[in-house]
């Protein structure tokens, strides 16, 4: 066996020394920081599956992070690339450059994969999570020849730019927690009019990443539809086992009371199966279905929640650009009090009601942070409108010292220190305890040697760098 190993790492290294005399590549590792061009500035992280060979063409699925974190998003797919054989590629992108040039970046690293390895045409499709999954559902839309994307998270970064002569492949893989699920309804809706293929795979749990098994099916309905489309040959074990998951995934659902998902579930297999099998039995099923008093029920239920939802987003959205427009800090107490609503959905008996209120978490944390982006990459920052948001973010997000840190900091540098020392104590409150993070806290020079300042360090964490007195008999 050793012998037949190392008979394959070598016809497979020869073959790849033939395009590149210093490119080597081990299958089943991800391989770094490899130049896109002559240029060592843009590169690429590409991973290979174990039974990789040059005697046939692969699907590539290239990742994208735009956040320069290319090999840590890359090694989410792997297992699942592993189950599917799937080449994976990523380029290394950067969220503060252009879109165009990330995209430019992205089509570079496409080009030198496919003129490296034995890629599949048909078969190029891109991946992402949250911003990186946004991004990727432009990839096929500004880069021809990339079939399909695969979107973790994320509704389609711009419809508009959908061009109806230019079909993909979309595949949404999201939790009904996360505030982007109502956008990804409406996202395939838009899909199903213009007659793209489109499935949305949804997870349980509250986490953001879903399970291998979730991107493993993603890439299955890729092959799939490659099947269906005659770009490969049409393997009807590989059919059959996809299809009894499937009904296996309907039984489970239909175990654990969650009608609305066995509906949905029962939708996306009639798209992806109907070329290959008659699914007039699934269609009756479903259609008794929806005639259920109980889905009924649960139906009502959702879509009540949908439109408490949407109006509430209609409020915060509109009281968030009026209060960064004004700097409205007295309506401070106001979205604490939104919050505390919103914490009672969240932690309520009904269970769409619940999702809502996740779901509303994550958009106005989203709404904020945007507005913080936004305003911090001005040519002339108003630190005012930054100020609010950094104050609302510690509502929002009470646990996340991130924006205690710079509420402080950019209060100490106007001279608040009234204001920067109410959020060390708020921050200290919380358990704070990195007495040196308080003490190197950017443009806090003047408040860190300040009576109250060590007060409250000594106050909260016993040993305060400097001891400093006040001479009350001093005129």
């Amino acid at each position: 066996m050793k012998k037949i190993y190392l008979l394959t790492f070598l016809t497979f290294f020869c073959a790849i020394s033939i395009f590149s005399q210093q490119l080597v590549l081990k299958k089943g590792e991800i391989i770094e920081n490899l130049p896109i061009n002559d240029s060592i500035e843009n590169t690429y992280s590409i991973y290979v599956p174990k039974a990789f060979s040059m005697d046939k063409k692969w699907p590539l699925l290239v990742v994208t992070d735009t956040e320069g974190n290319e090999k840590k998003a890359l090694s989410m797919f792997t297992i699942a690339a592993e189950e599917e054989g799937y080449v994976l590629a990523a380029p290394k992108l950067i969220d503060s450059i252009s879109l165009t040039k990330n995209m430019v970046i992205t089509g570079q690293a496409i080009q030198k994969v496919t003129s490296l390895l034995p890629i599949h045409v048909d078969r190029i499709y891109a991946a992402g999570e949250d911003a990186g999954g946004q991004f990727a559902s432009l990839v096929p839309v500004l880069i021809n020849g990339v079939r399909g994307t695969m979107s973790i998270g994320a509704s389609l970064a711009n419809s508009e730019l959908i061009n109806v002569k230019k079909p993909f492949h979309f595949v949404g893989v999201v939790n009904k927690e996360n505030f982007n699920y109502p956008f990804m309804l409406t996202d395939t809706k838009l899909l199903d009019r213009y007659k793209f293929p489109n499935q949305v795979l949804l997870y349980d749990g509250n986490g953001e990443w879903p399970g291998v098994s979730y991107l493993a099916k993603a890439m299955q309905l890729f092959t799939l539809d490659a099947m269906g489309r005659k770009w490969i040959p049409q393997d009807s074990s590989y059919i059959e086992k996809a299809y009894q998951e499937d009904l296996e995934k309907i039984n489970q659902l239909k175990g654990i009371g969650d009608l609305l998902w066995v509906e949905q579930h029962m939708t996306e297999m009639m798209s992806i199966y109907g070329i290959f099998k008659n699914m007039d039995s699934l269609r009756t099923v479903q259609r008794d279905l929806r005639r259920d008093r109980d889905y009924k029920t649960m139906k009502r239920a959702e879509n009540a929640a949908f439109l408490k939802e949407s109006m509430l987003k209609e409020d915060y959205q509109y009281y968030m650009e009026e209060d960064v427009y004004t700097y409205n800090f007295n309506n401070l107490g106001w979205w604490n009090h939104q919050m505390g609503e919103i914490d009672k959905f969240i932690s309520g008996s009904k269970p769409y009601e619940r999702q809502m209120g996740h779901r509303l978490k994550g958009f106005v944390n989203a709404l904020a942070e945007d507005n913080i982006n936004i305003i911090a990459s001005e040519e002339v920052v108003d630190e005012d409108a930054l100020a609010f948001l950094y104050m609302l973010k510690t509502i929002l997000e009470p646990d996340n010292f991130e924006y205690y840190f710079k509420t402080i900091s950019l209060s100490a540098k106007n001279d608040d220190f009234g204001t920067s020392l109410f959020y060390m104590e708020e921050l200290l409150k919380k358990g704070f305890k990195d007495r040196e993070k308080l003490y190197s806290l950017e443009d806090t020079a003047l408040l860190r040697i300040t009576p109250e300042f060590n007060e409250l360090v000594s106050k909260y964490l016993e040993d305060a760098r400097y001891d400093i007195k006040v001479d009350e008999n001093r005129p």
